[in-house]
């Protein structure tokens, strides 16, 4: 469904940021993109969905193709209408508006009710919590629920393919398994997932296929079930050094990844 070819990107003329990545969603998959803070994970959401003229970021290289069209360097609204949608890090809900005028707001691809009430009912099928407070105001919701609020108005637009950025971050683990949960029942209701995550152990415990970019390229990449074996994926994102022990946040801070990871 997705196909991203060997991609370079340049911020401001100068710095090159992406080295030549490549990476695949199949129809129907959970693909996780794993990576440190710096590592490139963000600027491949931005080159995927049109967004990097808006952080003077150019595609230098390799090409974009969705579900057979090539959208390198497409307006965004054009990607969103050819059936991408994307939760951003941060969740970044209409604070002002209703969670209901936020689920509109992210219906405005959907040309019809029967649409709109198609993907409505959805949401609310999804998220309970939502429907039991749908007068509420957004700003006012846990971040729990502004991170189901978030998601649930990407699916407004009917996507093929959705995107989300870090939904773990800043959730308590029992909030973290539940958005594990509901990204595997959005993805058996026929939605592929791009997740783009740091919580390797979440991430590919759900994930058909992993990769792993350090410094914009692609270092690592196969079989989620594998990756989680892995004693550099252990020790960095696990914090588990070869024997299993756990190790200190410090020690973790400053593991240096083997000349494998950047040769």
């Amino acid at each position: 469904m997705l196909a991203v070819e060997n991609l370079e990107v340049v911020y401001n003329d100068v710095v090159l940021v992406l080295r030549g990545i490549s990476l695949e969603v199949g129809q129907g998959q959970i693909v996780a993109l794993l990576g440190a803070n710096g590592a490139g994970k963000t600027t491949t959401l931005r080159a995927i969905t049109g967004l990097l003229d808006v952080h003077e970021g150019d595609v230098t290289k390799g090409e974009i193709i969705f579900d057979g069209s090539d959208i390198t360097d497409a307006e965004p609204s054009k990607i969103v209408r050819q059936g991408i949608s994307q939760v951003m890090e941060g969740r970044r809900v209409f604070a002002e508006l209703t969670i209901d005028e936020n689920l509109r707001a992210g219906a405005h691809v959907n040309g019809n009710r029967s649409a709109y009430n198609s993907s409505h009912d959805r949401v609310m099928s999804l998220f309970p919590r939502l429907e039991e407070r749908r007068g509420a105001t957004a700003g006012y919701l846990s971040g729990g629920e502004q991170q189901m609020l978030a998601i649930g108005r990407a699916l407004m637009q009917d996507p093929k393919l959705l995107i989300l950025d870090e939904p773990s971050l800043g959730l308590a683990p029992l909030l973290v398994q539940e958005v594990r949960d509901i990204i595997v029942e959005i993805n058996e209701q026929g939605t592929a997932v791009l997740l783009i995550e740091q919580n390797a152990n979440m991430a590919l415990t759900i994930a058909h296929h992993g990769y792993i970019m350090e410094t914009g390229k692609m270092v690592m990449d196969g079989d989620p079930a594998r990756l989680l074996k892995d004693d550099d994926v252990k020790e960095f994102y696990l914090g588990l050094h070869a024997s299993g022990e756990k190790k200190s946040f410090r020690d973790v801070k400053h593991y240096k990844r083997r000349k494998r990871w950047l040769s």
